[in-house]
C-alpha cells in the first residue's frame, strides 16, 4: 500500500460520486481500499433537502470500516433548503489508499452529499 508518485502519472480521472439519501449509519462515500491509486478530493457538499427542517452531518476520513475517524464535519447543522461545502478546491486533500471517507446525517432522507474527485494513477 503506496501512494502513487504524482510526477509521473499515466491518468488522471475526473470523477463525482453521490449520495442522494445520507443515512443515520455511518457509510462509505470514496473508498481507496482495494485501488493501487490516490485520490484527490476536490469538492464535498451536502445540501439539505428537507423544506422544513434542520439536519445535522458528519463526514470523516477512516482506515477500513469502523476505524479511528478524522473528522472533516462533526454534526455541523445543514438549515432547511440549504447546502454546506465541506471541502472545496480551496482546501482540497489527497486520500491515500485504505482510506475511506464515510458519512451519517442526523435525520435520513434529509441530506444528499456529492463528492467530486480525481482518481490518478501511475500504472
Amino acid at each position: 500500500m503506496t501512494a502513487p508518485n504524482i510526477v509521473n502519472v499515466t491518468s488522471i480521472i475526473g470523477k463525482t460520486v453521490y449520495d442522494s439519501d445520507v443515512a443515520t449509519s455511518d457509510a462509505t462515500l470514496v473508498d481507496t481500499v482495494t485501488t493501487d491509486k490516490i485520490l484527490k478530493i476536490n469538492t464535498i457538499i451536502a445540501a439539505n433537502i428537507d423544506g422544513s427542517a434542520a439536519a445535522t452531518i458528519s463526514v470523516w476520513v477512516a482506515l477500513g470500516s469502523g476505524a479511528a475517524a478524522f473528522y472533516l464535519a462533526k454534526t455541523v447543522t445543514v438549515p432547511a433548503d440549504s447546502s454546506l461545502v465541506i471541502i472545496s478546491k480551496d482546501t482540497s486533500f489527497y486520500l491515500e489508499e485504505g482510506l475511506r471517507i464515510r458519512a451519517l446525517a442526523s435525520t435520513a432522507g434529509d441530506i444528499s452529499l456529492m463528492c467530486s474527485y480525481e482518481e490518478i494513477d501511475d500504472a
